[in-house]
């Protein structure tokens, strides 16, 4: 079933993703404990404003986020665990050692060389 503006159905979950993960990252960059949707708006730009005000709504049903005053929202302690867990696993690959790196100071590999590397078989 389409989503009302022509959307699929599929949009309003990713758009609710989106909108956690700019909220948690905003957060933990310390841009603000609270936001406005004009300022998720600049980073969430092909999201049109009436639809992105009705998410912000609908986060705050879910119990993700809360009003703040005027046209601010800030994220619950239930949101920014469901902010953080999906931002996490948005940005795992980025966050991942590159090839032949290992963050472990006590890791074999700084050694024995890179087949030594227990964290390696974690990937």
């Amino acid at each position: 079933m389409p989503e009302p503006g022509g959307g699929n159905g599929g949009e309003p979950i990713r758009r609710r993703d989106e909108l956690l993960q700019v909220m948690y990252w905003m957060r933990g960059e310390g841009l603000g404990d609270s936001v406005s949707p004009a300022d998720v708006g600049r980073l969430l730009a092909d999201v049109p404003r009436p639809i992105l005000d009705a998410d912000l709504r609908s986060l705050c049903e879910a119990g993700l986020a809360e009003p703040a005053g005027g046209e601010r929202y800030r994220l619950t302690e239930a949101g920014v665990r469901e902010g953080g867990r999906r931002f996490s696993e948005a940005f795992a690959d980025f966050m991942k050692p590159g090839h032949g790196a290992c963050s472990d100071p006590a890791c074999d590999c700084h050694t024995l060389g890179p087949d030594a590397c227990v964290h390696a078989h974690e990937r």
